[in-house]
């Protein structure tokens, strides 16, 4: 069972044509061509200007890694850097983010985020990264500011990783993370006869890019012709709101209660099929609740009288527990685990960190 309005349908009807539109190299991609064919001029010219020096790109005092993808909407961005921001300070370092956030007010502004910052201000995403990840997190339009406020504010952050960011080339990077989920290049084509935001690396020639690029795929098999690493998304568990505010962490056992009973399953995803269907394979009966990305939840979206909700992490951020819901609302946790190869990718192309290595709570041990 799907909750449908009328815009969400119109939505998702646009959605699934613009994805069939970007899935094969048809009429409708080919009569866009030309203006494909000067958006990857034009990116491909940025990219050599700022390789060559002819636009400046500033480096920070301390290694950058920018984890971004190529295809527009959403690949698994987050989780990624969830996942390296834990893998780098179980082997050491003190990592630190950043972060535009998206769709928050005063994107101009520079600020830092922590657990309390209002989601309005900070961003749904950056919030979700800062409880997630407790490493410091600083979001601006301007990547090179937010990094110097960053480093300034916490002296101990000996690495940094860039949440998005990969066409932002102002920033030098040390690394650069392109993660692909099951949809691999689409179509192969740029904006606006395909998906892709530039032309997709050649891995039989040298890398375009002045960083380092690794590839990681929010799949369980490539997708593309690069070769990369995969990576497994599984549910964590559910945990209630109010506990889930609170810090406490989410229980595969919560699940039993919920699998005989209807839920709505409520998601502000770019792609929020992968979310529901990890939902069914866990044993729940949903009723789908497909929301705009970055939705704000300003109004509740379900039907007066619902009884339990679930929702994601990135919405559970906007969704504070003092106000009046009336259902029973719980988040769901998902985990992110690339395969092992791709730490020691990783790591392999930093510096020794200064510090001893910690498990993934930043816990030295004895």
């Amino acid at each position: 069972m799907t909750i449908r309005s009328v815009s969400t349908d119109l939505h998702d009807q646009w959605a699934a044509r613009l994805q069939r539109v970007w899935s094969e190299r048809g009429a409708a991609s080919s009569v866009l061509l030309p203006l494909a064919w000067l958006f990857g001029g034009a990116t491909a010219a940025r990219r050599w200007l700022h390789r060559r020096g002819y636009v400046a790109t500033h480096a920070l005092p301390v290694p950058v890694i920018v984890v971004g993808n190529l295809l527009v909407g959403g690949a698994g961005k987050t989780p990624a850097v969830i996942a390296i921001a834990t893998l780098l300070r179980a082997h050491g370092w003190t990592p630190g983010i950043v972060s535009r956030g998206h769709g928050r007010k005063g994107e101009g502004e520079v600020i830092e985020v922590d657990v309390t910052t209002d989601a309005r201000r900070a961003g749904d995403e950056p919030l979700l990264l800062a409880r997630r990840t407790r490493a410091p997190v600083v979001v601006g339009r301007d990547r090179v500011a937010a990094g110097h406020a960053l480093l300034q504010a916490h002296a101990k952050v000996d690495v940094i990783v860039s949440d998005d960011g990969l066409q932002h080339l102002g920033l030098g990077r040390d690394i650069e993370v392109l993660v692909f989920d099951e949809r691999g290049p689409g179509n192969g084509r740029v904006l606006p006869a395909g998906p892709l935001r530039e032309p997709m690396p050649n891995p039989a020639s040298a890398s375009e890019s002045t960083a380092t690029r690794i590839v990681l795929y929010n799949a369980t098999a490539p997708t593309t012709p690069l070769p990369g690493f995969v990576s497994r998304r599984s549910l964590a568990g559910i945990v209630p709101l109010a506990d889930w505010w609170r810090g406490e962490p989410a229980s595969p056992d919560t699940l039993d209660g919920l699998r005989t009973r209807s839920v709505v399953a409520a998601a502000g995803l770019a792609r929020p099929e992968r979310f529901f269907a990890l939902l069914r394979d866990a044993g729940l009966t949903i009723s789908e609740l497909a929301l705009a990305d970055h939705y704000d939840f300003a109004s509740l979206p379900w039907p007066t009288g619902t009884g339990d909700v679930v929702i994601t992490e990135k919405d559970a951020v906007k969704l504070t527990p003092d106000r009046r819901i009336g259902a029973r609302v719980w988040v769901a946790a998902l985990d992110f685990e690339p395969e092992a190869g791709f730490a020691d990718a990783l790591l392999c192309l930093l510096p020794r960190p200064s510090m001893p290595p910690t498990d993934p709570h930043g816990n030295t041990p004895a």
